[in-house]
């Protein structure tokens, strides 16, 4: 069966919690990676600060970041 046309764009809407942004290096785009504590954010900042660019932007809540450290690893 078709579809009816294009589907709407709306914003993605995050959830409560601790977000880092994981780049490739020498790109801007990431994709978000959330986790609930802060505890388990440093350990996949660690993870993948590696082989990638994090970005933590730290803490969302209620619709924007709580606490934002913007710190690169």
């Amino acid at each position: 069966m078709r579809s009816a046309g294009r589907p709407p764009v709306s914003p993605v809407q995050l959830k409560n919690g601790f977000y880092i942004e994981v780049c490739d290096k020498g790109t801007k785009k990431g994709m978000k990676i959330w986790n609930a504590t802060e505890k388990a954010m440093q350990d996949a900042a660690r993870l993948y600060e590696g082989y990638k660019t994090v970005l933590i932007l730290g803490e969302y809540k209620e619709g924007s970041f709580a606490k934002e450290t913007g710190s690169r690893r």
